[in-house]
């Protein structure tokens, strides 16, 4: 679930909280992902939040996960270490649908330390965007893996599908 379409005024107001060192705009971005979920009953269903995770460079190099600045403002609690990116390479908006799908398998799996956490859980995946839905469907995989219970996923905004 997506609370917006990826495009104009939300593009640049993500690019701002991901690429321009602005963290703020996630209260306010937060609330429309709140708005949505609530809506749906996406929010009320889950037993916890799990942030999509940046991987190490990413995070040294940003100095925040924005997919957690979202999540934290969302009101429920969440497993902000649960998931760990294992693989790290081009960023996923520089490929395109099939590379996507390619460099995200096996990318994520269950913290060992989180595995008892996750087990049993109805999780909700928090991200900003999402495109061809291969960073989700990992992570996804790596939860029901570790023994979720259902994972689903709210997300800010979602791309335009093509025509």
């Amino acid at each position: 679930m997506a609370a917006v379409v990826y495009g104009y005024p939300w593009s640049g107001l993500l690019a701002r909280l991901k690429f321009h060192d602005e963290p703020g705009w996630a209260g306010p971005l937060a609330g429309l992902m709140a708005k949505a979920g609530h809506e749906h009953g996406t929010l009320a269903g889950c037993d916890a939040l799990v942030p999509v995770p940046l991987s190490e460079r990413r995070l040294a190099a940003r100095g925040y996960n924005q997919a957690w600045e979202l999540a934290r403002r969302l009101g429920r609690p969440a497993l902000p270490r649960a998931l760990v990116r294992c693989l790290d390479g081009a960023p996923q908006h520089t490929l395109d649908r099939t590379d996507r799908l390619r460099h995200m398998r096996g990318a994520f799996m269950v913290h060992p330390a989180q595995v008892a956490s996750v087990r049993g859980m109805r999780l909700l995946l928090i991200d900003d965007v999402v495109t061809t839905g291969a960073t989700l469907q990992a992570a996804a995989a790596a939860l029901l893996t570790a023994g979720a219970t259902s994972v689903e996923a709210l997300v800010l905004a979602a791309t335009p599908a093509p025509v």
